[in-house]
């Protein structure tokens, strides 16, 4: 159970490996190819990761099923745009694209690590070595989501690797706890959900959207992105 409660963190860091593959070169280019993936990644894991199964959790709900959904997404958004204005406020300047992308991936995986938890607290073992082996699997990407716009941005890529790894290392402690509360904060799942894809959007609107004139390198990245996230997200669902 341990290692596989430890899986999903294990992938996280071998997404990050991905950015010792890649050259030191931060042309207009290959920043919007790097920032283009990263948003594409991170909606399509918004929707198919985060939404739609929050969605799900809140079914009991009946035709309000949306409601603690819209607002966890909303709230989400908002921690972004308070946690910028405090960047601004103590240092004259808010987060960086990749700091606010690095909190979002982290938020998360906080909802992730809980669902893990959840499913070995119920004793469905079967169930939760395949939910842990499924968020396993889509964390690859993630982890290089991190990494690669922290290289972008001139983070050296021993930094950029130990962020992006650490963007994971939530999911382990969070489904202990998920473990341990599985019926207390089952409840909160779909508010966990959403807030975690209300900030992750917000800053893929805001920040990650390539807005330079390699626009459209940057827009067919997003699709590859977007693409390649969503095929992991239905098939491993």
């Amino acid at each position: 159970m341990i290692f596989w409660m430890l899986f999903p963190f294990l992938t996280t860091v071998l997404g990050s490996l991905l950015v010792y593959f890649f050259k030191n070169d931060n042309t207009s280019r290959v920043n919007a190819v790097f920032f283009g993936l990263s948003s594409g990644i991170m909606v399509a894991a918004s929707v198919w990761s985060l939404l739609m199964p929050a969605l799900n959790a809140s079914a009991f709900l009946g035709k309000l099923a949306f409601v603690p959904v819209v607002v966890g997404l909303l709230l989400g958004g908002i921690f972004i745009v308070i946690a910028d204005t405090v960047a601004v406020k103590r240092n004259k300047k808010g987060l960086s694209s990749a700091a606010k992308l690095f909190l979002a991936v982290t938020m998360h995986n906080v909802p992730e690590g809980l669902a893990v938890g959840f499913s070995f607290g119920s004793e469905n073992v079967l169930a939760a070595v395949g939910l842990s082996i499924g968020i396993g699997v889509q964390n690859l990407p993630e982890g290089a989501a991190v990494s690669f716009p922290l290289c972008s941005e001139g983070v050296k890529k021993n930094k950029a690797f130990l962020l992006g790894a650490l963007s994971g290392i939530v999911e382990p402690i969070f489904a202990v706890i998920g473990y341990f509360l599985a019926g207390a904060l089952k409840a909160l799942q779909p508010w966990l959900l959403a807030f975690s894809a209300g900030a992750m959007l917000l800053i893929v609107a805001e920040d990650l959207l390539p807005d330079t004139e390699e626009k459209q390198t940057g827009a067919l990245a997003f699709l590859l992105g977007f693409a390649l996230m969503m095929s992991l997200d239905v098939a491993l669902a």
